[in-house]
C-alpha cells in the first residue's frame, strides 16, 4: 500500500488548492481516507475523512464550510479541495489509510488526531501567506 500526497505550494489567504491523495498497490475504494496538517512544534492534527461509502467528517469547525473531501474511486484518488485559505491552515499536509471492509465504519467523528490510521503518505506543503 502507498500513498502519493500532491498538491501543495504557496497560495495568498483567500486563495485554493486542491491536494491529491493517490493509491497504488491497492484498491482505494475499499479504504478510508483521511487528511492530517501537521506544523513545527506540533502534534499532527486530523482536517478530514473520508469512507469507502462516501461518507465525510471533519475534526474541527475550521475547515468546515472551506474545504471538501472527495473521491474518485476510478482514479484511485482522494482530494481535498481547500478554499478561502488562512495562513493558520498552513503546514504539511499527509493522507493516511485504513482498511474500511466491515462492520464497523473507519471514517467518523473520532478517527481524527489520535485514531490509528494504518498507512501513511509523505506530506505535501501548504504555506498560505497573508
Amino acid at each position: 500500500v502507498q500513498l502519493q500526497a500532491s498538491g501543495g505550494g504557496l497560495v495568498q489567504a483567500g486563495g485554493s488548492l486542491r491536494l491529491s491523495c493517490q493509491g497504488s498497490g491497492f484498491s482505494l475504494g475499499y479504504y478510508a481516507i483521511a487528511w492530517f496538517r501537521q506544523v513545527p512544534g506540533k502534534e499532527r492534527e486530523g482536517v478530514s475523512c473520508i469512507g469507502s461509502s462516501g461518507t465525510t467528517a471533519y475534526f474541527s469547525d475550521s475547515p468546515k464550510g472551506r474545504f471538501t473531501i472527495s473521491r474518485d474511486n476510478a482514479k484511485n484518488t482522494v482530494y481535498l479541495q481547500m478554499n478561502s485559505l488562512r495562513p493558520e491552515d498552513t503546514g504539511v499536509y499527509y493522507c493516511a489509510a485504513k482498511s474500511d471492509v466491515g462492520p464497523h465504519p473507519r471514517c467518523t467523528a473520532y478517527s481524527g488526531t489520535y485514531y490509528p490510521w494504518d498507512y501513511w503518505g509523505q506530506g505535501t506543503l501548504v504555506t498560505v501567506s497573508s
